[in-house]
């Protein structure tokens, strides 16, 4: 189980660990972005100070509609308890996390200042 916070924006929040292949981590806060059908995005900052390793760049369509190319890394999170291998968008706008790392998860949230997101996996519930 994944928990998370509501904040005063009305932004589902998580605090997750990413980590390169070295192992070598770092805490960030992203916000939940059932638009964003990627896994993660995170500043060029975040992602060179973990020495990603750059694979791909792809197209993507942002929420005004408009259409960019994102370089995107190999990145590792710890999810659910676990280490998951995830491909990450450089992007600089604060960490989000999109309906891909979600996959395979039911998610639950209080939609208030403070209310809480919970995210379980749907094989756990079964």
């Amino acid at each position: 189980m994944i928990n998370g916070i509501v904040d005063q924006n009305c932004e589902a929040r998580l605090r997750l660990v990413v980590s390169n292949e070295s192992k070598q981590r770092q805490v960030i806060d992203a916000v939940i972005d059932t638009g964003f059908t990627g896994f993660l995005t995170l500043p060029l900052t975040v992602i060179n100070s973990l020495n990603l390793r750059l694979y791909s760049r792809e197209e993507g369509t942002l929420g005004d509609g408009s259409t960019c190319i994102f370089d995107v890394y190999s990145g590792l999170v710890i999810w659910d308890g676990e280490y998951r291998y995830i491909d990450v968008n450089a992007a600089e706008t604060e960490p989000l996390v999109g309906m891909s790392l979600l996959y395979g998860y039911r998610m639950q949230l209080d939609a208030i200042e403070g209310g809480i997101v919970v995210i379980q996996s749907l094989n756990s519930l079964s």
